[in-house]
């Protein structure tokens, strides 16, 4: 589910970036932004695993 932009928060978002900054550069900046925030959003829900679990779903040791 996507979250709502605060559009202050993109003007923000933009103003940080140099001045010569690609299109490919801002695209990968709210890419960032939006993983993150999601992985808030699961772990303020609870929404988490622990480091054993992810390590025991890849077949990885301890």
């Amino acid at each position: 589910m996507a979250t709502v932009m605060e559009k202050a928060e993109a003007h923000r978002l933009i103003e940080r970036m140099p001045q010569n900054a690609t299109w490919d550069d801002l695209m990968h900046e709210i890419y960032v932004r939006e993983v993150i925030e999601r992985g808030l959003a699961d772990s303020n829900a609870g929404r988490t695993k622990t480091v054993r679990e992810v390590r025991a779903k890849y077949g990885l040791r301890e």
